[in-house]
């Protein structure tokens, strides 16, 4: 606890050092931060996307790369929201490059370290809250604090109607006598509702969501619905999120799902949009190790409501044991009809158990690989290697060719 606190005043030290070093270059720039449990990154692509679309030099930090005035950059393993140098410098070259406008995925984790103080948000969206990072925030009404201290710190605040913690969300920020705007796709008494005319050719109640909470911000932002309702036409999913990698006599799709809500609608989505009636969802998934090890069951109990065969595997076990861990995962299905070998397995190598899910496809299938999407490293005993989920699928194709 000391530890922590020391080192999150010490960011905030590190933030000041860095805005005088590089002139604080995020007063020069509109910056939208978008935070939530999920649904951030698509959320930061779709801005991004949008504001580009209209004309406005813009850049942006997410989970999977930093396009910075046009040119990509990686911000590291296991990254979302970088240190507070990187991030300022980032902020610098983009106001270099012409951008008038950033896009930044925050985590909670950035927020409550400080790694972002100081920071003047233009505006900010919360996505939604559930159950996820309580290994780190000790509980849900801490992590809920956390993520709604991004608004109260930002010129405007936005807020999804339909997440479940809305109440305590707005709770909050009423103490704080923090004015807020709402989206929603169910209450029409919310400041901003889904709009027919919006065309998109992205499947998903989820991705409503996400893009709701885009055409919300830029609306905010002082765009025209015109504007926006074009540039969401052309929107594609960004990298491992509900895509499709192989789409033939059986499909293979690739996300980055890894909390019990995301995988829920994930493969609720895979169920009524992408397989027909006699298709089978094989879902192949583990939960990473140092996150929080409570919602492993609630995880199992999500794919057992949707897939017809589950592969438990790997996925940044870190120091623990990959088996302990699966049967944690496996503690939800209980409730389901899965028998151990028979319709779930447990496989701890993540190349084998993709490799076994594609050799069981059959025509109509959907084999649903879940949780490490664009991540270029596995976690195994405290160590990064190398990892490419896009290439154990190719391989695993070839050998069942």
């Amino acid at each position: 606890m000391v530890f922590q606190f020391l080192k999150n005043t010490f960011h905030i030290f590190e933030c000041l050092a860095a805005d005088i070093f590089y002139g604080f270059p995020g007063r020069k720039l509109t910056i939208i931060g978008v935070t939530g449990t999920d649904g951030k990154t698509t959320t930061v692509h779709l801005i991004y996307h949008i504001l580009k679309s209209v004309g406005k030099p813009v850049s942006m930090i997410s989970s999977i790369y930093a396009d910075i005035g046009g040119k990509i950059a990686e911000t590291g393993f296991h990254v979302t929201t970088p240190r507070p140098w990187q991030v300022r410098r980032y902020l610098k070259s983009a106001r270099e490059a012409g951008s008038t406008h950033f896009v930044l995925e925050t985590t909670s984790h950035a927020i409550e370290q400080n790694r972002i103080w100081g920071i003047n948000f233009a505006t900010s969206v919360i996505t939604n809250v559930s159950h996820e990072h309580l290994y780190h925030h000790k509980s849900l009404e801490n992590y809920i604090k956390i993520k709604t201290s991004l608004l109260i710190h930002s010129r405007e605040a936005l807020i999804n109607k339909d997440t479940q913690s809305f109440d305590k969300i707005t709770e909050i920020l009423q103490n704080q006598k923090k004015d807020y705007k709402t989206f929603s796709l169910k209450n029409s008494d919310a400041d901003f509702t889904w709009n027919s005319k919006i065309k998109t050719k992205i499947k998903g109640d989820f991705n409503k969501e996400n893009i709701l909470a885009a055409y919300s911000i830029c609306l905010t932002l002082g765009m025209t619905q015109r504007e926006i309702m074009n540039a969401i036409t052309s929107f594609e999913l960004p990298k491992g999120r509900l895509e499709r990698v192989y789409d033939r006599d059986f499909k293979v799709i690739i996300d980055f799902a890894h909390t019990p809500h995301a995988l829920e609608r994930l493969l609720e989505t895979v169920r009524k949009e992408f397989i027909k009636k006699n298709g089978r969802i094989i879902h192949v998934f583990g939960a990473a190790s140092e996150r929080d090890d409570s919602k492993r069951p609630e995880m199992g109990e999500a794919s057992g409501k949707y897939a017809d065969i589950i592969i438990l595997t790997e996925e940044d076990y870190r120091k623990e044991n990959i088996i302990t861990i699966c049967d944690q995962i496996a503690q939800g299905l209980k409730g389901y009809k899965f028998i151990k070998d028979k319709n779930y397995f447990v496989i701890a190598d993540r190349s084998d158990a993709i490799e076994k899910a594609v050799m069981m496809a059959k025509k109509g299938d959907a084999v649903v690989v879940t949780g490490k999407s664009h991540e270029r490293s596995l976690n195994r005993g405290g160590k990064e290697y190398p990892w490419d989920e896009y290439k154990a699928v190719r391989k695993a194709l070839i050998l069942k060719k």
